[in-house]
Parts: structure tokens; C-alpha cells; sequence
């Protein structure tokens, strides 16, 4: 990748050793370690979020009466918003 070897990663991890100290050393690798968590975490939780979404579309618009078989969730929402805007009228 960076054409680091195992002497180079030896000497870098020395240098930041002198530089920071064993415990500072030890609480930054813990924050990197608790940051990548959290990323994959919150990753993780997206593509869940965007179904609970849609299934909360196609309940409400079942409720409406208006068909969802084959159709995306645009389509519904543009449905539902044509029906309310004639239940307004």
C-alpha cells in the first residue's frame, strides 16, 4: 500500500511511543477502536431504518386505500398526495 514493511511499522509505533507515552498511547487506540465501532454501528443501522420507513409508507397508504404491489415508494407517496389533495378540494 504505502510500502511499509514491518522495520518501518517498528519504528513508527517506537516514535509514537517516545512521543506520547504508554497510557496517552493506550487511550488514543482505545478512541480509534470506539470510533470505528461506532461507525460500523451507525452503518449497520441505516439500510434498518429505510425499511421501517417504507413499511410505515405502505401501511399508511394500505390504510388510504391505495394499492402498493409493484411500486415504488415515490409512487406511493405521489398517490397519497393526489388523494389528499382531492379529500382537500
Amino acid at each position: 500500500m504505502f510500502g511499509l514493511g514491518w522495520p518501518e511499522l517498528i519504528i513508527i509505533l517506537a516514535i509514537l511511543l517516545l512521543l506520547f507515552g504508554g497510557s496517552r498511547l493506550k487511550g488514543l487506540a482505545k478512541g480509534l477502536g470506539e470510533s470505528v465501532r461506532e461507525f460500523k454501528k451507525a452503518t449497520s443501522e441505516q439500510p434498518e431504518k429505510e425499511k421501517e420507513e417504507k413499511d410505515g409508507i405502505i401501511e399508511a397508504a394500505k390504510k388510504m386505500g391505495i394499492r402498493t404491489e409493484d411500486k415504488d415508494t415515490a409512487q406511493i407517496l405521489k398517490e397519497m398526495n393526489a388523494q389528499l389533495a382531492e379529500t382537500k378540494a
